[in-house]
């Protein structure tokens, strides 16, 4: 089927920001006395704090998590939001998706007000159809709950027409159960055999040789 629609995760795919989330969460976690190393905490980015927390800390419970969702949110926010720049190449690759009438959609466990940021700081907001957070849905990712929300704002397009772009496994992952087409960008660290057993039909090293490489990629099928 012809991709009709494209859903772009934000951090570490269109933006490079992984590394800065793993600081922020670092010291979450150390000022509620829970002492984790840079490289256990990257290995959970990708997802939001109901399902990140619960992996770090088993038994903890949804105060907990969202405890400590807050505070990395609030570190982040304060400390490193304005570090994160894009990717190269990231606005020309959205911009290439929707100049070919593909509608292009934000799905991210990333906040509201950090999706408003990153729209302003990429210039998105006349190539967007629509988008989805964290706050539009109950779960975040690997939950699929944030495609589906992104699926029910578009009229007439099939999950088999919807590819989705994504640096980690919880991206590919629940759009493969939605049965929409994952295709993943090497930018958020992690492995080619992490992202293509959890569906990635097709890996690129980031925005710009996926845009490249455009027409002969999912993206242009």
């Amino acid at each position: 089927m012809r991709c009709q629609a494209v859903f772009f995760d934000i951090d570490g795919t269109l933006v490079d920001s992984n590394g800065l989330h793993v600081a922020a969460w670092v010291e979450a976690f150390a000022e509620a006395g829970h002492d984790f190393a840079p490289e256990t905490v990257l290995r959970q980015i990708g997802k939001g704090a109901d399902n990140l927390v619960p992996a770090l800390i088993p038994g903890a419970d949804a105060r907990t998590a969202k405890k400590l969702g807050g505070r990395h949110g609030a570190i982040f926010k304060d400390r490193y939001l304005e570090q994160v720049r894009p990717f190269p190449q990231a606005r020309a690759l959205v911009s290439q998706v929707h100049a070919s009438g593909r509608k292009v959609v934000l799905a991210s466990s990333a906040s509201q007000a950090e999706l408003n940021h990153y729209v302003k700081l990429l210039d998105l907001k006349k190539l967007v159809d629509a988008d989805t957070t964290i706050d539009d849905v109950q779960h975040s990712k690997p939950a699929p709950d944030i495609f589906v929300a992104a699926l029910g704002k578009l009229t007439g397009v099939d999950a088999s027409a919807v590819v989705v772009v994504g640096d980690t496994p919880y991206d590919m992952d629940p759009a493969r159960y939605c049965g929409m087409v994952p295709v993943a960008v090497r930018s958020g660290g992690f492995d080619d055999e992490d992202l293509t057993e959890a569906g990635a039909v097709a890996i690129y090293n980031g925005t710009a040789t996926l845009l490249a490489g455009f027409d002969a990629s999912p993206l242009a099928a």
